[in-house]
């Protein structure tokens, strides 16, 4: 038998009203889920652009999409609605340095962003990084607005994937970069 409502008691932080969920309770939920490291990146009018994108994800295969929300105060947000077209690159393990620089933590915007690693481009011209896991090249297909955040489709029209790395991944607000001993220990098949 399942039970209707979990007792506080199993949980560190209850919230039982929708209205009451304040932004810090609804990041500190996302926080809970373990999700791989991608950089967003489009090649602006004035140079590369592109962020630490935590939201990427798929929607469907078939045709082969991918969705990204952008805050709106983003730059790269902007260049991605006049370019139409967007990259998604998984990062490795070695990439935390990466990771903070499109996150903002080092300090660094532009296309300042792109003095580190290799960069190359598939079919749209938007910048890939070399030592990606994979890398998704979009072109836009649809932009919805929702509370100053752009939520945007894109077609994946090429790819790269790598077969061998280990992932970045971002758990309760941390980088965690895989070595190969916890691969052995952590990463099974299924």
């Amino acid at each position: 038998m399942v039970d209707q409502k979990v007792p506080s008691a199993h949980a560190s932080n209850v919230v039982e009203d929708g209205e009451s969920v304040t932004a810090k309770d609804f990041w500190a939920l996302l926080g809970q889920r373990a999700i791989g490291s991608t950089i967003v990146t489009v090649d602006g009018a004035e140079g590369p652009a592109g962020f630490l994108g935590l939201s990427a994800s798929h929607v469907t295969s078939t045709p082969p999409t991918m969705v990204v929300s952008i805050d709106g105060k983003t730059s790269a947000s902007a260049e991605i609605r006049r370019q139409q077209r967007f990259a998604i690159n998984y990062l490795p393990a070695t990439s935390q340095n990466l990771a903070n620089v499109f996150s903002g933590k080092a300090g660094i915007s532009g296309s300042s962003r792109f003095s580190d690693g290799d960069w190359t481009s598939l079919k749209t011209g938007c910048p890939i990084y070399r030592d990606a896991l994979g890398a998704a090249d979009c072109q836009v297909e649809k932009i919805f607005d929702w509370h100053g955040v752009a939520i945007v489709l894109g077609r994946v029209v090429a790819t790269m994937i790598k077969e061998d790395g280990l992932p970045l991944i971002h758990f309760r607000g941390r980088t965690i970069a895989f070595n190969s001993r916890d691969s052995d220990l952590r990463l099974g098949t299924a």
